[in-house]
């Protein structure tokens, strides 16, 4: 049995420009954090040749081409399994729409523990760029490649995205006690609502040409948060998360945001909240606050009909939890 665990994310500053369309010719960046949220990966081997796999539904099948759940499909595929096994998941958040990264990290996490079931240890880099090349040109998604690199990578990263197709990891040099405080200042609120991202990316994709100028903008704020923590002003992170969310919503002309979720957005600012942004591509999911310790319960009795999420960065990518190999 094989049981990786892989980390969910939160991403500050630079969403969008990591969209192979747009860093391929002007360059992007993105500068985000794992967090101690994790989706696992249960992988057994089975007596019989049959594929089980088991998600939101649970699927028995006798070859991996009729497996429904595609990600695991195309994973099974990239590492040559093909029977008498059966693929399990877990997540600390709702699975999908969260805002957080899940479906990338679903396909680190099954990619590596399908390499661990063979025997292989893949490298964070190998695993992140067979995740991007599983879901944008296997799958077709319209969506970038920030969230497979921090699942697989782990830990306070700033990522620079060509121009072309290189892909540069940097860890975030943070002064002492920065982590801390950044602990201690970030809140995340689940919305209630999930959704699926595709729409959405969609959305920002066909717009890429015409708004080039705005990513522009957020490539250049994902180097400022960069500079930010270097220096440990993290009270500052607040007004630039609220300026890259707005940039954000231009991204697809201010749909990516409901009234009602305005209307939360405007109560938090008000009970002392320094600023934030909806995770990920916006219309649900998660919202990530800047709130200074003696405002912390202001704004939780603000947004008392929403669920706080309790967190804290996390340092690891995805990992190997468990290998109970019998041979």
């Amino acid at each position: 049995m094989i049981i990786t665990q892989t980390p969910l994310r939160i991403s500050f500053a630079g969403g969008g420009t990591d969209l192979p369309d747009f860093y391929e010719q002007h360059g992007g960046a993105v500068c985000s954090s794992a967090i101690d949220k994790f989706v696992y990966c249960i992988v057994k081997e089975r007596f019989d040749d049959k594929i089980y796999v088991n998600w939101s539904k649970k699927e028995i099948v006798d070859s991996v081409d009729q497996i429904e759940h595609d990600l695991v499909r195309e994973a099974m595929r990239k590492v040559g399994v093909t029977k008498g096994i059966e693929i399990s998941f877990l997540s600390d958040i709702p699975s999908e729409g969260s805002g957080l990264g899940s479906s990338s990290t679903v396909t680190v996490g099954v990619l590596h523990a399908l390499y661990a079931f063979i025997g292989e240890t893949p490298t964070a880099e190998r695993l992140a760029s067979e995740a991007c090349d599983i879901e944008i040109r296997q799958l077709g998604k319209p969506i970038g490649v920030q969230d497979q690199y921090i699942a697989a990578y782990g830990g306070l990263r700033y990522f620079q995205f060509g121009p072309g197709k290189d892909i540069k990891s940097n860890a975030v040099s943070l002064a002492r006690g920065t982590l801390e405080d950044l602990d201690n200042i970030l809140m995340l609120f689940f919305t209630g609502k999930t959704r699926k991202a595709d729409n959405i990316l969609s959305k920002q994709k066909a717009n890429v040409v015409s708004k080039a100028d705005t990513l522009k903008l957020m490539t250049q704020q994902a180097n400022e948060v960069r500079q930010l923590l270097e220096t440990g002003d993290v009270t500052a992170l607040g007004a630039l998360l609220h300026r890259g969310w707005e940039a954000k919503r231009k991204m697809t002309d201010g749909s990516a945001s409901a009234s009602d979720l305005d209307e939360v957005y405007e109560r938090a600012l008000k009970a002392g909240c320094l600023g934030g942004k909806i995770a990920g591509a916006g219309g649900g999911g998660f919202f990530l606050l800047v709130v200074p310790s003696d405002k912390r319960q202001a704004v939780r009795q603000a947004l008392a009909n929403l669920k706080e999420m309790p967190f804290r960065l996390e340092r690891g990518g995805s990992r190997v939890a468990l290998n109970m190999q019998r041979y």
